[in-house]
């Protein structure tokens, strides 16, 4: 019987042995990007010192967690690493599927291609550039709101870089503005991809277009609404370093607003040199993000099973 079964795996390898040259490159890929530098969760656990490398570094166990966790700012950077992060999950689900039904139904290609462009064109931008369009919008000196806006409204010019109250809706606003376009691209050709004769039947049957969507669009790109917003919960205790560094200009004053695991992380590592624990608020993210995962596909399988990612 092994015997068998060895020469039917022999003879699928010659089969499609074009197939398995194809995908060689991205497997090669795969583990020089993805596995290979799993090596260096070693560093999360020991002192790391570079004349003696990593092997010989010393052992310390978990020390070098003790730093995210004893911190008087742990609380803060916990807190607002998620509560960001969930109200950015939300708000870019909305908006993105909103934008995909609106672009799906322009008819015209031209305008609709255009529109896409659009869209797209702020997430391409870097987080330097996107952190000195915001100064160029906030700063006190020159910016166009305090010297433009707040005028013509009648109210006093606002010392936005020294006043953590208002930046979260700053943050979150620039956050929609910079990946919506990208999410909604996603959905937008998960939305093409229905099949149109069950529009023209919902059509002939009296659906109206609001009807039409809630019955059949929004139900028909739920599996991809799941695996995107799947994807992006194993990502809830990462930060985007850029929004939470670059655009708020690494101001003191609005560290209570603006301080998240990945920038207290940066600071620590350029104030103390510590590489150990930088590795260690690494590996605290990774499995934290992956525990999430598996609780979450657990719950879609429990709702639909044909939705979960595994």
């Amino acid at each position: 019987m092994s015997s068998w079964l060895h020469l039917a795996s022999l003879h699928k390898i010659r089969k499609y042995k074009m197939l398995y040259i194809m995908i060689l490159p991205g497997i090669v890929y795969l583990l020089i990007n993805n596995y290979l530098p799993m090596f260096g969760i070693v560093i999360a656990f020991k002192d790391i010192n570079f004349s003696k490398g990593i092997m010989g570094s010393d052992w310390v166990g978990f020390k070098n967690f003790e730093y995210l966790f004893k911190t008087d700012d742990a609380f803060i950077i916990t807190r607002n690493t998620i509560l960001y992060n969930a109200l950015f999950i939300v708000l870019n689900l909305v908006i993105s599927v909103t934008l995909a039904i609106l672009l799906n139904e322009l008819k015209n290609r031209l305008f609709s291609r255009m529109y896409q462009s659009i869209i797209l064109l702020p997430y391409l931008i870097s987080s330097v550039i996107i952190g000195y369009l915001v100064f160029s919008l906030l700063s006190m000196e020159t910016g166009f709101v305090n010297k433009t806006v707040l005028p013509w409204l009648g109210l006093q010019e606002i010392m936005w870089y020294n006043e953590p109250r208002y930046w979260p809706y700053i943050l979150t606003l620039v956050k929609i503005w910079h990946s919506v376009g990208y999410l909604c691209i996603i959905y937008l050709a998960a939305v093409v991809g229905i099949d149109q004769e069950y529009y023209e039947a919902a059509t002939i049957d009296g659906a109206s277009k609001v009807q039409r969507i809630l019955s059949i669009t929004i139900p028909m790109i739920i599996p991809v609404i799941t695996i995107m917003t799947l994807l992006q919960i194993g990502r809830i205790f990462y930060a985007d370093f850029g929004l939470f560094y670059q655009v708020p200009l690494d101001s003191g004053a609005l560290l209570p607003t603006t301080n998240v695991l990945d920038t207290y992380v940066y600071r620590a590592l350029l104030k103390n040199g510590d590489i150990g624990m930088s590795s260690a608020a690494g590996l605290y993210q990774s499995i934290v993000g992956f525990i999430l995962i598996l609780i979450s596909n657990y719950v879609v399988k429990k709702i639909n099973a044909d939705n979960a990612l595994f």
